[in-house]
Protein backbone atom coordinates (compact mmCIF):
# COMPACT_ATOMS: atom_id res chain seq x y z
CA UNK A 1 0.00 0.00 0.00
CA UNK A 2 1.04 3.51 -0.75
CA UNK A 3 0.97 5.85 1.73
CA UNK A 4 0.88 9.71 1.46
CA UNK A 5 1.82 11.63 4.85
CA UNK A 6 2.69 14.38 6.44
CA UNK A 7 6.30 13.88 7.78
CA UNK A 8 7.75 16.39 10.87
CA UNK A 9 11.28 16.34 10.19
CA UNK A 10 12.48 19.12 12.87
CA UNK A 11 11.56 21.51 15.55
CA UNK A 12 9.58 24.67 14.09
CA UNK A 13 9.78 23.50 10.46
CA UNK A 14 7.21 23.15 8.00
CA UNK A 15 5.70 19.42 7.57
CA UNK A 16 6.42 17.67 3.91
CA UNK A 17 4.20 15.40 2.09
CA UNK A 18 5.82 11.93 1.19
CA UNK A 19 5.06 8.96 0.12
CA UNK A 20 6.10 5.26 1.56
CA UNK A 21 4.89 1.90 0.52
CA UNK A 22 4.20 -0.57 3.71
CA UNK A 23 1.99 -3.33 4.31
CA UNK A 24 0.51 -4.49 7.94
CA UNK A 25 2.67 -7.16 9.99
CA UNK A 26 1.40 -10.31 12.30
CA UNK A 27 -1.18 -8.27 14.60
CA UNK A 28 -1.56 -5.53 12.53
CA UNK A 29 -4.03 -3.61 10.43
CA UNK A 30 -4.36 -0.88 7.75
CA UNK A 31 -6.47 1.84 8.15
CA UNK A 32 -7.67 4.05 6.00
CA UNK A 33 -8.04 7.53 7.91
CA UNK A 34 -10.86 9.71 7.48
CA UNK A 35 -10.08 12.30 10.09
CA UNK A 36 -7.24 12.82 12.91
CA UNK A 37 -7.24 15.29 15.57
CA UNK A 38 -4.77 18.09 16.41
CA UNK A 39 -3.74 17.80 19.87
CA UNK A 40 -1.69 20.11 22.46
CA UNK A 41 0.69 17.40 22.54
CA UNK A 42 1.52 17.50 18.65
CA UNK A 43 2.30 21.36 19.24
CA UNK A 44 4.63 20.51 21.84
CA UNK A 45 6.53 17.95 19.28
CA UNK A 46 6.75 20.68 16.45
CA UNK A 47 6.85 23.97 18.67
CA UNK A 48 8.47 23.09 22.12
CA UNK A 49 11.01 20.64 21.16
CA UNK A 50 9.30 18.13 22.72
CA UNK A 51 11.11 15.05 21.99
CA UNK A 52 9.16 11.97 20.01
CA UNK A 53 10.33 8.39 20.89
CA UNK A 54 11.08 7.25 17.15
CA UNK A 55 13.45 9.06 15.34
CA UNK A 56 12.46 11.73 12.48
CA UNK A 57 11.05 12.33 9.87
CA UNK A 58 8.16 10.89 12.20
CA UNK A 59 4.14 11.30 10.81
CA UNK A 60 2.25 13.13 13.79
CA UNK A 61 -0.97 12.63 14.63
CA UNK A 62 -2.84 10.46 17.40
CA UNK A 63 -6.61 10.98 17.18
CA UNK A 64 -7.66 9.21 14.46
CA UNK A 65 -10.78 7.22 13.11
CA UNK A 66 -10.94 5.23 10.27
CA UNK A 67 -11.79 2.30 8.44
CA UNK A 68 -9.65 -0.78 8.44
CA UNK A 69 -9.03 -2.28 4.58
CA UNK A 70 -6.25 -4.74 5.77
CA UNK A 71 -4.95 -6.66 8.04
CA UNK A 72 -1.53 -8.79 8.53
CA UNK A 73 -1.59 -12.52 10.20
CA UNK A 74 -3.97 -13.13 13.36
CA UNK A 75 -6.12 -9.79 12.47
CA UNK A 76 -8.42 -10.52 9.50
CA UNK A 77 -11.42 -10.38 11.67
CA UNK A 78 -11.05 -6.57 11.83
CA UNK A 79 -11.20 -6.26 8.24
CA UNK A 80 -14.32 -3.47 7.07
CA UNK A 81 -14.54 -2.39 10.42
CA UNK A 82 -15.09 1.47 11.69
CA UNK A 83 -12.75 2.30 14.26
CA UNK A 84 -11.93 4.90 16.66
CA UNK A 85 -7.60 4.03 17.65
CA UNK A 86 -6.49 4.48 21.00
CA UNK A 87 -3.89 7.12 21.38
CA UNK A 88 -2.07 5.02 23.87
CA UNK A 89 -2.24 1.01 23.03
CA UNK A 90 -1.27 -0.98 25.35
CA UNK A 91 0.32 -4.20 24.56
CA UNK A 92 -2.16 -6.45 26.64
CA UNK A 93 0.39 -8.88 27.50
CA UNK A 94 2.92 -7.94 29.99
CA UNK A 95 3.04 -8.02 33.48
CA UNK A 96 2.16 -4.17 33.70
CA UNK A 97 -1.32 -5.14 31.47
CA UNK A 98 -2.06 -8.59 33.34
CA UNK A 99 -1.91 -6.45 36.83
CA UNK A 100 -4.24 -3.89 35.37
CA UNK A 101 -1.51 -0.83 34.47
CA UNK A 102 -1.87 -0.70 30.86
CA UNK A 103 -1.45 2.64 30.64
CA UNK A 104 2.31 2.15 31.79
CA UNK A 105 2.84 -0.81 29.20
CA UNK A 106 6.60 -0.48 28.37
CA UNK A 107 5.77 -1.89 24.93
CA UNK A 108 2.66 0.54 24.56
CA UNK A 109 2.07 2.08 20.73
CA UNK A 110 1.42 5.87 20.57
CA UNK A 111 0.54 6.79 17.00
CA UNK A 112 2.16 9.64 15.99
CA UNK A 113 5.09 9.08 18.93
CA UNK A 114 6.05 5.61 18.84
CA UNK A 115 5.16 4.22 14.64
CA UNK A 116 3.70 7.02 11.90
CA UNK A 117 0.49 8.69 12.83
CA UNK A 118 -3.01 9.76 11.36
CA UNK A 119 -1.67 12.25 9.33
CA UNK A 120 -1.79 10.33 6.59
CA UNK A 121 -4.17 8.79 3.90
CA UNK A 122 -3.60 5.41 6.11
CA UNK A 123 -1.87 4.55 9.28
CA UNK A 124 -0.76 0.88 10.66
CA UNK A 125 -0.99 0.28 14.24
CA UNK A 126 -1.41 -3.10 16.23
CA UNK A 127 -4.62 -4.72 16.01
CA UNK A 128 -5.19 -5.14 20.18
CA UNK A 129 -7.12 -2.42 21.66
CA UNK A 130 -9.15 -1.10 18.67
CA UNK A 131 -12.45 0.51 19.16
CA UNK A 132 -15.17 -0.70 16.86
CA UNK A 133 -17.39 1.94 15.67
CA UNK A 134 -21.13 0.64 15.58
CA UNK A 135 -23.27 1.28 12.42
CA UNK A 136 -23.62 4.91 12.41
CA UNK A 137 -26.33 4.69 9.75
CA UNK A 138 -28.87 2.84 11.97
CA UNK A 139 -30.60 6.20 13.95
CA UNK A 140 -31.11 4.07 17.29
CA UNK A 141 -27.14 3.38 17.96
CA UNK A 142 -26.89 6.74 16.64
CA UNK A 143 -29.32 9.45 17.39
CA UNK A 144 -26.54 12.34 17.46
CA UNK A 145 -26.11 11.97 13.70
CA UNK A 146 -22.31 11.83 14.48
CA UNK A 147 -20.13 10.32 11.82
CA UNK A 148 -16.88 8.50 12.02
CA UNK A 149 -14.24 11.71 10.96
CA UNK A 150 -16.17 13.63 14.41
CA UNK A 151 -15.47 10.62 16.54
CA UNK A 152 -11.52 10.63 15.89
CA UNK A 153 -11.25 13.16 19.13
CA UNK A 154 -12.34 10.86 21.43
CA UNK A 155 -8.86 9.05 20.99
CA UNK A 156 -7.13 11.94 23.69
CA UNK A 157 -9.14 14.82 23.85
CA UNK A 158 -12.22 13.10 25.36
CA UNK A 159 -11.33 9.42 26.53
CA UNK A 160 -8.20 11.40 28.59
CA UNK A 161 -10.18 13.17 31.20
CA UNK A 162 -12.49 10.71 31.29
CA UNK A 163 -10.00 7.78 32.62
CA UNK A 164 -8.92 10.70 34.98
CA UNK A 165 -12.33 10.89 36.03
CA UNK A 166 -12.84 7.64 37.06
CA UNK A 167 -9.58 7.23 38.81
CA UNK A 168 -10.31 10.25 40.71
CA UNK A 169 -13.25 7.90 42.09
CA UNK A 170 -15.70 10.96 41.32
CA UNK A 171 -19.45 10.40 42.29
CA UNK A 172 -22.56 12.61 42.02
CA UNK A 173 -22.86 15.39 43.96
CA UNK A 174 -18.98 15.91 44.61
CA UNK A 175 -17.32 18.84 42.84
CA UNK A 176 -15.05 18.79 39.52
CA UNK A 177 -13.27 21.97 38.92
CA UNK A 178 -11.43 22.11 35.70
CA UNK A 179 -8.28 24.47 35.30
CA UNK A 180 -8.57 24.77 31.74
CA UNK A 181 -11.57 24.72 29.59
CA UNK A 182 -10.75 24.17 25.73
CA UNK A 183 -10.22 20.27 23.94
CA UNK A 184 -9.93 18.12 26.88
CA UNK A 185 -10.85 20.25 29.15
CA UNK A 186 -13.80 21.31 27.87
CA UNK A 187 -15.28 17.66 27.29
CA UNK A 188 -13.91 16.69 30.54
CA UNK A 189 -16.70 19.57 32.32
CA UNK A 190 -18.87 17.56 30.14
CA UNK A 191 -18.02 14.31 30.94
CA UNK A 192 -18.15 15.24 35.45
CA UNK A 193 -21.48 16.98 34.33
CA UNK A 194 -23.02 13.78 32.89
CA UNK A 195 -21.79 11.69 35.86
CA UNK A 196 -23.10 14.01 37.94
CA UNK A 197 -21.04 16.01 39.55
CA UNK A 198 -21.44 20.45 39.95
CA UNK A 199 -19.05 21.03 37.88
CA UNK A 200 -16.38 24.74 38.20
CA UNK A 201 -14.68 25.98 34.62
CA UNK A 202 -11.56 27.87 34.72
CA UNK A 203 -10.43 29.48 31.68
CA UNK A 204 -8.36 32.13 30.16
CA UNK A 205 -10.77 32.56 27.06
CA UNK A 206 -13.92 34.06 28.04
CA UNK A 207 -15.84 32.38 24.40
CA UNK A 208 -14.79 29.00 26.09
CA UNK A 209 -15.86 29.35 29.27
CA UNK A 210 -19.36 30.68 27.34
CA UNK A 211 -19.74 27.80 25.19
CA UNK A 212 -19.77 25.04 28.10
CA UNK A 213 -22.57 27.62 29.57
CA UNK A 214 -25.18 24.87 28.66
CA UNK A 215 -22.79 21.89 27.95
CA UNK A 216 -22.24 21.22 31.75
CA UNK A 217 -20.27 23.89 33.47
CA UNK A 218 -22.33 25.20 36.01
CA UNK A 219 -20.26 27.73 37.24
CA UNK A 220 -17.94 29.26 34.85
CA UNK A 221 -14.51 31.62 36.24
CA UNK A 222 -12.47 33.95 34.36
CA UNK A 223 -8.45 33.45 35.25
CA UNK A 224 -8.03 36.85 33.08
CA UNK A 225 -10.23 38.88 35.07
CA UNK A 226 -9.88 37.27 38.49
CA UNK A 227 -6.60 36.84 40.25
CA UNK A 228 -5.81 33.42 42.25
CA UNK A 229 -7.46 34.69 45.39
CA UNK A 230 -10.57 35.54 43.57
CA UNK A 231 -11.07 31.80 41.79
CA UNK A 232 -10.40 30.84 45.02
CA UNK A 233 -12.65 32.46 46.73
CA UNK A 234 -15.04 31.86 43.80
CA UNK A 235 -14.71 27.65 44.15
CA UNK A 236 -14.79 28.12 47.83
CA UNK A 237 -18.30 29.63 47.39
CA UNK A 238 -19.49 28.04 45.15
CA UNK A 239 -18.45 24.13 47.12
CA UNK A 240 -20.33 25.89 50.22
CA UNK A 241 -23.60 26.87 48.37
CA UNK A 242 -23.81 23.44 47.57
CA UNK A 243 -22.48 21.48 50.75
CA UNK A 244 -19.26 19.85 49.25
CA UNK A 245 -16.64 19.10 51.57
CA UNK A 246 -13.40 19.90 50.06
CA UNK A 247 -12.44 15.81 50.34
CA UNK A 248 -15.01 15.55 47.63
CA UNK A 249 -13.38 18.01 45.38
CA UNK A 250 -11.93 16.53 42.32
CA UNK A 251 -9.64 19.48 40.65
CA UNK A 252 -7.95 18.84 37.30
CA UNK A 253 -5.51 20.36 35.75
CA UNK A 254 -6.14 20.32 31.92
CA UNK A 255 -4.50 23.47 30.84
CA UNK A 256 -0.85 22.29 29.83
CA UNK A 257 0.46 25.47 31.04
CA UNK A 258 2.84 26.29 34.04
CA UNK A 259 0.11 29.34 35.84
CA UNK A 260 -2.95 26.75 35.42
CA UNK A 261 -0.70 24.13 37.27
CA UNK A 262 -0.14 26.26 40.03
CA UNK A 263 -3.71 27.37 40.17
CA UNK A 264 -5.33 23.85 40.40
CA UNK A 265 -2.59 22.74 42.87
CA UNK A 266 -3.54 25.64 44.88
CA UNK A 267 -7.01 24.68 45.17
CA UNK A 268 -6.58 21.53 46.88
CA UNK A 269 -7.82 21.41 50.14
CA UNK A 270 -7.98 18.36 52.93
CA UNK A 271 -8.78 15.40 51.16
CA UNK A 272 -9.05 17.01 48.19
CA UNK A 273 -7.93 14.92 44.79
CA UNK A 274 -5.74 16.46 41.71
CA UNK A 275 -5.56 14.94 38.32
CA UNK A 276 -2.62 16.32 36.20
CA UNK A 277 -4.17 15.74 32.79
CA UNK A 278 -2.59 18.61 30.86
CA UNK A 279 1.27 18.56 29.74
CA UNK A 280 4.00 21.37 29.63
CA UNK A 281 7.92 20.99 29.62
CA UNK A 282 8.21 23.80 31.50
CA UNK A 283 9.03 23.56 35.38
CA UNK A 284 6.89 24.82 38.19
CA UNK A 285 7.50 25.86 42.08
CA UNK A 286 6.03 24.33 44.10
CA UNK A 287 5.15 23.81 48.37
CA UNK A 288 4.93 19.77 47.38
CA UNK A 289 4.31 19.72 51.16
CA UNK A 290 0.96 20.78 50.85
CA UNK A 291 -0.27 17.04 50.21
CA UNK A 292 1.11 16.08 53.09
CA UNK A 293 -0.39 18.56 55.05
CA UNK A 294 -4.01 18.22 53.52
CA UNK A 295 -3.92 14.32 53.81
CA UNK A 296 -4.75 14.54 49.76
CA UNK A 297 -3.74 13.27 46.16
CA UNK A 298 -2.13 13.94 42.98
CA UNK A 299 -2.07 11.75 40.41
CA UNK A 300 -0.84 11.70 36.61
CA UNK A 301 -2.96 10.64 33.80
CA UNK A 302 -1.48 8.76 30.95
CA UNK A 303 -4.10 8.22 27.88
CA UNK A 304 -6.86 5.87 28.70
CA UNK A 305 -7.07 2.63 28.57
CA UNK A 306 -8.82 0.94 25.43
CA UNK A 307 -10.95 -1.03 27.44
CA UNK A 308 -13.36 2.53 28.37
CA UNK A 309 -13.55 3.33 24.58
CA UNK A 310 -16.45 1.64 24.40
CA UNK A 311 -18.45 3.69 26.92
CA UNK A 312 -17.53 6.54 25.64
CA UNK A 313 -18.28 6.05 22.12
CA UNK A 314 -21.82 5.20 23.69
CA UNK A 315 -22.23 8.28 25.25
CA UNK A 316 -21.52 10.84 22.51
CA UNK A 317 -23.41 8.73 20.27
CA UNK A 318 -26.25 9.27 22.47
CA UNK A 319 -25.67 12.70 22.84
CA UNK A 320 -24.67 13.13 26.16
CA UNK A 321 -21.53 14.52 25.15
CA UNK A 322 -21.61 17.22 22.73
CA UNK A 323 -18.46 17.16 20.20
CA UNK A 324 -19.82 18.90 16.75
CA UNK A 325 -19.66 22.40 19.12
CA UNK A 326 -16.03 22.26 19.64
CA UNK A 327 -15.35 20.95 16.61
CA UNK A 328 -14.05 21.80 13.13
CA UNK A 329 -12.75 20.14 9.82
CA UNK A 330 -10.28 21.37 7.29
CA UNK A 331 -8.48 19.22 5.01
CA UNK A 332 -5.26 17.20 5.72
CA UNK A 333 -3.46 19.39 2.76
CA UNK A 334 -3.84 22.88 5.45
CA UNK A 335 -2.02 20.97 8.13
CA UNK A 336 1.15 23.78 8.32
CA UNK A 337 -1.36 26.50 8.12
CA UNK A 338 -3.11 24.61 10.33
CA UNK A 339 -0.17 24.18 13.01
CA UNK A 340 0.81 27.95 12.55
CA UNK A 341 -3.18 29.21 13.41
CA UNK A 342 -3.49 26.60 16.73
CA UNK A 343 -0.10 27.40 18.31
CA UNK A 344 -0.71 31.15 17.50
CA UNK A 345 -4.73 30.64 19.63
CA UNK A 346 -6.41 31.34 16.41
CA UNK A 347 -8.43 28.67 16.40
CA UNK A 348 -11.14 28.05 19.62
CA UNK A 349 -12.00 24.67 18.58
CA UNK A 350 -10.47 21.31 18.04
CA UNK A 351 -9.14 21.07 14.46
CA UNK A 352 -9.84 17.54 12.97
CA UNK A 353 -7.73 16.87 9.53
CA UNK A 354 -9.35 14.78 7.09
CA UNK A 355 -7.62 13.13 4.01
CA UNK A 356 -8.71 14.10 0.66
CA UNK A 357 -10.76 10.29 -0.74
Amino acid sequence: MKIKSWMFQEKGAPMVLAEREQSPGPGEVLVKVVGCGVCHTDLGFVYDGVPTRHELPLTLGHEISGNVIEAGEGAGDWVGQAVVIPAVIPCGDCAACEDGQGSICPTQVFPGNDVHGGFATHVIVPAVGLCPVPDLSDSEINPAGMDLAGLSVIADAVSTPYQALLRSDLKPGDLAVFVGAGGVGGFGVQLAAAMGAHVVAIDVDSNKLEALADCGAHLRLSAKDNDFRALKKGVKDFAKEHGINTWRWRIFETSGNPIGQATAFGLIGKGSFLGVVGYTPKKLELRLSNLMAFDATARGNWGCLPEYYPAIIEMVLKGKIKLEPFVERRSLDTINETFEAVHAHQVSRRVILTPKA
